[in-house]
């Protein structure tokens, strides 16, 4: 292997780095023509272009041959017209569609029709394109044939059309997948090599840090596992010419959809490849919902709007049909019979949906859920705990999961990440902390009661953790924890390689492979050999720790948004499990389903998470590295922007997360240094990790406060953004960006700085101090973060004596009757006196000011100076559970006693 590893964007920026290379070629071809360029400089490009370029169908080799003729008989002008061809046909994806584009020469469509490859021109209904990646041993000459061979098994009634990707080694079924997202199956013949055959350093030295070095097991089922982790969606199939009985029993296998003899017939071969895509494909509820709009049916239920008569045929609503169009309306129903389904119970087409959803995101089960996240977390917090159980929440996590324990009566156990005072943030919990809590409930004797670790992945402003870690730690102190991880803002991760392992679907299944080996019990075995028959806490919590494999119960759940990072309707939420134990409390699940979801769901919305699902599965690799790739040149065009970087900055690692957590020293994506092997060793051993997607942009050096910021980019220049802080705003790049968005951003930042700099020059000395102080006020100027202090005692009578337990349902509730509860105001001597002095003031509800989105005060906190003092410097405009023309709402302690002994 070569031991120079990529720059970071080589990788990451790979599938846009495709489009502008032919862009580039096209460029030096026309100036090749005009005679401003010289022959080699264009053969020294197509030369580079080669090696990606065969991981590809298109332009495929006939296409890329006839190139190279025309540079070899120094036509420039043919050069020119065939690069552009070629570039404009990826650019438009025409090549999908349009035989035309793999002809060598312009064509009129008839003829173009007559050519191949066959098929892709028939006027017929549009056929889904994808490419199909042959892993083989047979010489490269012998490639053209064999496609020709694979595109006269096409047959009409074939639902889906896709060409053929050759490759003959491992490294190059590795860079093919990587580097093509159009794959998405693969077919292994036995006795390729595992060297490429290209001189391609920089591709080789992706291999060395995933894990993945030259050995001498060079078999298809190790290519096939390899390739499985890092796309576990595709399909593979097997084809080998001996002992195929032996090879289908093999456990490692079981990543292989289909196993063939290879002297077979191969269009058994050609049918398995499509029916595995129709498999994905295939989206239950939609499909059916579809169905039912086509039919003629006569509606006497309770949904006047279902069909569109009572809109199209009136006068004064008709706009509303005319702008979201008949089908809306067709596809509504409050029934759930003919097919449609009960999202309470489901036994049709939305059970198929969500077992289809639970094979995509690597579940046993999930659960469809119509109103967001919130409800997501709130049905398994009900659903896991029970009143009096004892949960570990991260205190800055999202409301519902606050509300949550309020509804089921636990016993929240606050935990604190880390501080970002400069940019009013947290990060997310230490594991040093998690585990002080696990160790503490132990050291008093209240280990049984904790039932949940509650925490935010990826936190809204990016931060992800080492999740296998944090679980597997965990379990070596409880080996029944159950885990709750909120991924409302990651649901996407699941598609990336790089990401996948930091959720909790990813590492789930890594520790479940973990716990399956052998040698797990022996490391688990070392390990308390070195620790002795009765370690400290200080020493456990310097020691990685080991689960005992014999004892562990893997009990995990996700929640995640599908509609902020999926092409999913708004409030589509999923609700994924995966739990050894899932039998013991299903039954509370379907009760608080039965609690918490609508009887009258949205049919449209379900519809969404059901194809939302099926894009993932089909192009989510594609569209999770697009989103990367944008994210990347967000940052790369700001940092190196003379102008925009004068007054605009985007927080990298080493800003977002203290040294102490990124032992790796990775700092950012583009700081000097910085390359594949150190971004991969961070995402893989870093205790915190930020997802490249999440943006934060600082705008306090600009003079602005980030609600002030993010009202001046709505209003003026049409640009959305969702969460901002004191002096930061939150860029995140999805699915649905292009590389447009980011110019229009661009030219709006460069704009803003020019009326900063304008503004500044004719303001003279008096505007440039008071856009210092500004600066100042915004940026050095900050308010202390403060921490969760604790529950009054009155709400400790079940708690531990040293752990910060409390009863916060009953100071909820208890703040109905207006008897125990009085208002004191913020600003003000009696807020004052009573800091001083006491009687304690104590929170009757949440307070939760946005930013930054956590509550700063919970029912049966007491508040102190430092909660105070924080209220005060805030200058948001929302502020919810807060009345400014009252005060603070604390509940009396003395009265709730007085009230409970009644």
């Amino acid at each position: 292997m070569s031991s120079v590893s990529p720059r970071v964007d080589q990788f990451l920026m790979i599938h846009s780095g495709r489009a502008d290379a032919w862009r580039d070629l096209t460029h030096l071809a026309d100036a090749w023509a005009k005679g401003s360029a010289e022959r080699g400089e264009v053969e020294a490009l197509i030369t580079a272009m080669t090696a990606v370029e065969e991981y590809h169908a298109f332009p495929g080799h006939r296409l890329f041959t006839a190139l190279n003729d025309k540079v070899a008989s120094s036509d420039a002008g043919g050069t020119a017209r065939l690069a552009r061809r070629i570039s404009n046909a990826l650019l438009t994806r025409s090549y999908r569609e349009n035989a035309g584009d793999w002809e060598t020469e312009d064509r009129s469509a008839a003829e173009a029709a007559d050519l191949l490859p066959a098929q892709l021109s028939e006027s017929r209904q549009r056929r889904p394109y994808f490419e199909v990646l042959f892993v083989n041993s047979q010489p490269a000459s012998r490639w053209p044939s064999m496609a020709q061979e694979l595109r006269r098994l096409r047959r009409p009634e074939d639902e889906f059309i896709y060409e053929p990707v050759f490759v003959g080694s491992f490294e190059d079924a590795f860079c093919a997948i990587a580097n093509n997202p159009d794959i998405i199956s693969a077919v292994l013949a036995e006795g390729f090599s595992y060297r490429t055959r290209h001189d391609v350093p920089i591709l080789r030295s992706l291999l060395d840090p995933l894990g993945e070095p030259e050995g001498s097991d060079k078999s298809a089922l190790r290519l096939a596992g390899f390739l499985k982790r890092i796309r576990p969606e595709l399909d593979i199939y097997l084809l080998s010419d001996h002992d195929v009985e032996t090879l289908a029993g093999d456990a490692a296998a079981d990543v292989v959809r289909r196993i063939f003899y290879t002297v077979e017939e191969p269009l058994e071969t050609h049918l398995a490849i499509l029916e595995g895509v129709q498999a994905r494909f295939e989206t239950p509820f939609f499909d059916n919902l579809k169905e039912y709009a086509r039919r003629p049916v006569g509606t006497f239920h309770a949904l006047p709007i279902a069909r569109g008569k009572s809109v199209f045929k009136s006068d004064w609503i008709r706009d509303m049909g005319e702008f979201y169009g008949i089908n809306l309306f067709l596809a509504e129903s409050s029934a759930t019979t003919g097919g449609l389904d009960s999202l309470l119970e489901p036994t049709g087409t939305i059970k198929r949906a969500q077992e289809l959803a639970a094979r995509a995101f690597g579940a046993d089960h999930v659960f469809f859920v119509t109103n967001g996240t919130s409800t997501s977390n709130k049905m398994a917090v009900q659903a896991l705990l029970a009143p009096g159980d004892i949960a570990v929440v991260d205190r800055n996590c999202h409301k519902s999961h606050h509300y949550g324990m309020v509804l089921t009566g636990a016993q929240p156990y606050y935990v604190e990440a880390f501080p970002m005072t400069e940019y009013s943030m947290y990060g997310a919990v230490p594991l040093a902390t998690i585990k002080r809590a696990l160790l503490a409930l132990r050291a008093e004797g209240r280990l049984d009661r904790l039932k949940l670790l509650d925490l935010t992945n990826c936190t809204f402003d990016g931060h992800m953790y080492n999740v296998r870690r944090v679980m597997e730690e965990c379990l070596a102190i409880k080996p029944d924890l159950i885990f709750l991880w909120d991924e409302a803002w990651s649901g996407f991760a699941r598609f990336s390689p790089f990401l996948r392992p930091r959720t909790a679907m990813g590492a789930a299944a890594d520790i479940e492979q973990w716990l399956r080996d052998p040698s797990s019990l022996d490391a688990y075995d070392a390990q308390q050999a070195a620790l002795g028959d009765a370690p400290s806490d200080e020493a456990l919590l310097d020691t990685r720790l080991i689960p005992d494999p014999r004892k562990v119960r893997l009990r995990v759940y996700q929640t995640n948004s599908t509609h902020k990072s999926m092409s999913a309707i708004r409030q589509g939420s999923m609700l994924l499990v995966k739990d050894v134990d899932f039998h013991t409390v299903e039954a509370q699940f379907h009760e608080a389903v039965f609690t918490h979801a609508s009887t009258s769901p949205n049919q449209q919305l379900i519809a969404s998470l059901d194809v939302a699902r099926r894009q993932m599965e089909l192009e989510g690799y594609g569209l999770v590295m697009n989103a990367i790739e944008i994210s990347l040149r967000i940052r790369r065009a700001i940092s190196e922007h003379p102008l925009i970087s004068k007054y605009f900055q985007i927080l990298g690692s080493d800003r977002m997360i203290p040294a102490e957590y990124r032992k790796s020293g990775f700092k950012d994506f583009f700081a000097p240094g910085t390359n594949w092997g150190t971004l991969v060793k961070a995402m893989r051993e870093d205790e915190f990790y930020l997802d490249p997607t999440r943006m934060t942009l600082v705008c306090g050096t600009a003079g602005f406060d980030g609600t002030q910021f993010k009202g001046l980019l709505a209003s003026k220049y049409d640009i959305q953004l969702n969460k901002t802080s004191r002096n930061s705003v939150l860029l995140q790049s999805n699915i649905n960006n292009t590389r447009s968005d980011v110019a229009h951003l661009i030219r709006v930042l460069v704009e803003i700085c020019h009326g900063i700099e304008k503004r500044l020059a004719d303001g003279g000395d008096a505007e440039r101090t008071d856009f210092a102080a500004r600066v100042k006020s915004l940026m050095t100027d900050v308010p202390d973060l403060p921490n969760f202090s604790h529950f009054h005692e009155i709400f400790r009578g079940d708690a531990g004596r040293t752990t910060p337990e409390g009863d916060m349902r009953s100071a909820f509730f208890g703040a109905y009757d207006p008897s125990v509860c009085e208002y004191v105001p913020l600003h003000g001597a009696e807020c004052d006196r009573r800091l001083r002095e006491g009687p304690e003031m104590v929170s009757a509800n949440f307070v939760i000011p946005y930013p930054p989105g956590f509550p700063i005060m919970v029912p049966g906190q007491v508040l102190t100076q430092e909660t105070i003092d924080f209220m005060r410097k805030l200058d948001v405009k929302e502020i919810h559970g807060y009345e400014k023309a009252r005060g603070l709402k604390l509940l009396k302690p003395d009265a709730v006693a007085a009230k409970a002994r009644r």
